[in-house]
């Protein structure tokens, strides 16, 4: 549903060249372009099809310009003026738990505070607390201490921190997210971090003054770690298809409704890039077709977003998405790991789905490339 929410914000006149605005999800790719002409054309292919390209939006781009879906040459800049897409690369990358391994430095003393977090008991006569999951696999404390004046009250230990990233770096681990205490104020214990972490040669470094410099500890330290986790895996693919489409403005949209330039878009913004740009669309179709109180459901083949509309857009700071708090801006989106291709198992007495799915490659049973029991199978 992303593809409409971009082609309304693309305007409404032809420009001089091609306008493309791409919904990639985890299981299809939408793609609706405008020609130089005016006129509009759609196209539609598996996310996934490692026998015939790479990547979906490339090459429904490339099909679109050239005719050729699998060929590799290079794509006209010249004739394309913009590129808007909506992706849930970063979405399933949560939803699934394949973001980059993620290691968390914090002021010692502090390195269960994620794990407590609020004590927060939405259901108080629950006899098992299901706490939040963690994204990061290892905590490094670092001797360090700042007021909330500026008054340093202990430098950070660099040479002790230091060997400590090492052995996660040599352990495989890339990613790094780096909480002080009242570094939101004070921030140059985190960027001394930072460069420690950056010249033992960690490509993922989120500093939470940077990432959320908000007050409070726990939502600025859980949105670091979620900018750590799932960044790497973004920035992988936004490079790629930035080289394969050089030359072309390209531009992302964001959990909170708005596009951002490519270079610009990171994790914690990207989370409901797809889902965000349906609302944004369906609020503009539900307009002209002259409703302004509307349900969104939007079913994919990885998850189900569901939203709501009553004249404005509803937008929330802190959330908790797939068991993991947040603070972002963002509009307002229930999402549950649950598409048309997620996997049913089978535990001996039901059948439960998810949160993994089979994605476009090998795809559910039913497409007849190997692959697993899905909800499509079901119904």
């Amino acid at each position: 549903m992303g593809i409409e929410a971009n082609a309304g914000q693309g305007g409404g006149t032809a420009e001089d060249g091609w306008q493309f605005w791409v919904d990639r999800g985890g299981t299809f790719t939408d793609i609706v372009a405008r020609r130089p002409d005016g006129r509009l054309v759609t196209h539609k292919l598996l996310s996934e099809n490692p026998t015939r390209y790479r990547d979906a939006a490339v090459a429904g781009i490339r099909a679109l310009l050239t005719g050729d879906e699998t060929g590799t040459g290079p794509i006209p800049a010249a004739e394309v003026d913009a590129v808007r897409m909506g992706t849930t690369v970063a979405t399933n990358a949560l939803l699934e738990r394949k973001g980059e391994r993620t290691a968390l430095v914090i002021t010692r003393g502090f390195a269960d505070a994620p794990r407590i977090g609020y004590q927060n008991r939405p259901r108080i006569f629950d006899r098992h607390i299901v706490l939040p999951e963690l994204l990061h696999e290892r905590v490094i404390e670092v001797d360090e201490r700042i007021t909330a004046e500026g008054t340093v009250l202990l430098p950070p230990d660099l040479d002790r921190l230091a060997a400590d990233l090492k052995t996660a770096y040599d352990d495989g681990i890339r990613a790094v997210a780096v909480v002080c205490v009242h570094s939101h104020l004070h921030p140059d214990h985190e960027r001394a971090i930072g460069e420690v972490a950056g010249r033992l040669g960690f490509t993922q470094v989120s500093l939470s003054s940077e990432v959320s410099p908000l007050m409070k500890l726990v939502p600025r330290g859980d949105t670091a770690v979620v900018d750590a986790y799932l960044s790497p895996v973004l920035r992988r693919y936004v490079q790629w298809v930035a080289e394969e489409m050089s030359g072309v403005r390209l531009m992302f949209m964001q959990s909170n409704g708005g596009l951002t330039e490519a270079g610009h878009f990171r994790g914690k913004d990207a989370i409901l890039s797809g889902p965000a740009g349906g609302i944004v669309g369906m609020v503009h179709l539900s307009r002209l077709a002259g409703f302004d109180h509307v349900i969104g459901f939007d079913m994919g083949g990885t998850s189900t977003d569901v939203s709501h509309y009553a004249g404005e857009y509803e937008r929330v700071f802190d959330t908790q998405m797939a068991g993991v708090r947040l603070r972002a801006p963002m509009l307002d989106i229930h999402t549950v790991a649950a598409g048309g291709g997620s996997i049913l198992h089978f535990d001996g007495s039901r059948y439960r789905v998810g949160p993994d799915s089979a994605g476009a490659h090998p795809g559910p049973a039913c497409y007849r490339n190997g692959g697993p029991l899905t909800v499509t199978d079901a119904t």
